[in-house]
């Protein structure tokens, strides 16, 4: 009996060990490795500091996956190479952090990052070619020709430094090159100290940008379908959800980032957000981009999670359907632009006259806004802020044409007239009197 009972103890207590081993091998590499000195300084030195100073962001670092798996403040913080060190209270880090302190960790997602219309095009729609290099320049041209060697906006460049300081670059400071080299922060969307997935998937957080009259977005969601579902539902989701283990039970409706970056059920993730795109919705005249096919076919896959290939194909076909038709009405507006330009009835400059502003609305706004309704499930904006525009704006536009024109009558009337009388000559009778008909009335 005695030896029996040893013999149970022992077994129990291999058991026990094992299973201790077993539990132990699941745990983060971070809770079993020894904290270097960096470290204990950082979460101890910087914590007690910034609790007191500014105790949200310690709040916000709390609660991240970059805490969850061990990464200290010096880890985002120390400088790398090309940035300028600042000695702060004992601590060299980063005087600014870029993008470039991401891509120590994600370097993946920071060269698909370079590769999309939010890097170095997004900036240079406002200041042009003037702030990159030739080496940025030209890697942004092989993916986006003529989208970053240009002028600075005219339109912002008339607004102001202040306008396009508080107004413009708050938006396409995304895209913005640092001084280290890199383009762009990637805290634009994640944010600073909570580095969070769940917040890049949050319509509001592309919305911050993505709305408006001119790239109404945010709205055309929000009214859609999708945006009502989401809206109705979310507090249901995963939005934590890891991006290559996305599923549709974790999110079974889909938001801005589900369509455009993830890796739902085993798709690609991508930080490319051009990469599942066809057509150029945001141009006056939109035509369909380089890799027309393979973008439509890979937002078509993701739309496959929810919905049938009929149903999906009806979709697109419906979509383009407005696209042209709008296209067409810009086009009826652009000719009357060109007429007057071509009759020499407006000036070199641009937004210097009434029209040249309704025009820039008309394709600028409503036309975009017609087309980004239409691929977005948005029939409000394809109808209201759409079209209607469209067909309004057309005849206020021609009948201000028609007043330039009338007006260029007038004045050249009135300037023959004062040659005339200059040069001791009869001046000229306005048309349809009756000394232009050839005689005088007859007298008694």
């Amino acid at each position: 009996m005695r030896f029996a009972g040893v013999l149970i103890a022992v077994v129990l207590s291999v058991g026990l060990v094992a299973g201790a081993m077993l539990v132990s091998s699941q745990r983060p590499r971070s809770d079993l490795a020894p904290p270097d000195a960096s470290f204990v300084r950082a979460t101890g030195k910087c914590a007690q500091c910034h609790r007191r100073e500014t105790s949200s962001v310690v709040h916000q670092f709390e609660r991240s996956p970059h805490a969850a798996h061990g990464v200290n403040c010096l880890d985002c913080h120390k400088p790398v190479e090309g940035q300028e060190e600042y000695d702060h209270r004992g601590f060299i880090i980063a005087k600014t952090l870029t993008a470039k302190n991401c891509a120590q960790c994600h370097a993946t997602e920071y060269e698909q990052f370079l590769r999309s219309r939010h890097a170095a095009p997004a900036w240079a729609a406002v200041t042009g070619a003037e702030d990159f290099t030739e080496e940025q320049i030209a890697h942004a041209e092989l993916y986006h020709p003529g989208a970053v060697k240009r002028d600075p906006n005219y339109l912002a460049m008339l607004e102001g430094p202040a306008a396009i300081n508080k107004g413009c670059a708050s938006c396409h400071e995304v895209g913005r090159p640092n001084a280290d080299g890199s383009i762009g922060t990637c805290t634009a969307c994640h944010s600073r100290h909570n580095a969070s997935v769940a917040m890049a998937r949050e319509p509001l957080t592309c919305g911050q940008c993505h709305m408006g009259p001119d790239h109404s977005q945010l709205e055309i969601f929000t009214e859609s379908k999708h945006g009502v579902l989401f809206n109705g539902q979310k507090h249901e989701f995963n939005m934590s959800a890891h991006p290559k283990e996305l599923t549709t039970a974790d999110m079974p409706s889909p938001t801005c980032a589900t369509c455009h970056m993830s890796g739902l059920e085993g798709m690609n993730v991508t930080h490319d957000t051009t990469e599942r795109l066809s057509w150029f919705l945001f141009a006056a005249h939109s035509e369909k981009r380089a890799n027309y096919t393979r973008g439509q076919d890979s937002m078509k896959a993701v739309c496959l999670k929810c919905h049938t290939k009929p149903q999906i194909e009806t979709f697109y076909a419906e979509a383009e359907e407005v696209l042209h038709a709008t296209n067409d009405r810009v086009a009826e507006a652009t000719k009357i632009m060109k007429d007057l330009r071509s009759e020499g009835l407006l000036t070199p400059e641009d937004f210097d006259e009434p029209i040249e502003f309704l025009y820039f609305d008309y394709w600028h706004y409503w036309g975009r806004t017609a087309k980004h309704g239409a691929f977005m499930g948005g029939a409000d904006f394809v109808q209201w802020h759409g079209n209607y525009e469209l067909v309004k704006s057309l005849v206020e536009l021609e009948e201000m044409a028609e007043e330039i024109r009338h007006a260029a009558k007038v004045k050249a009337g009135e300037e023959a007239g004062a040659a005339g009388e200059a040069g001791g000559g009869p001046a000229l009778e306005p048309a349809g009197s009756a000394e232009a008909e050839g005689g005088e009335e007859a007298g008694p």
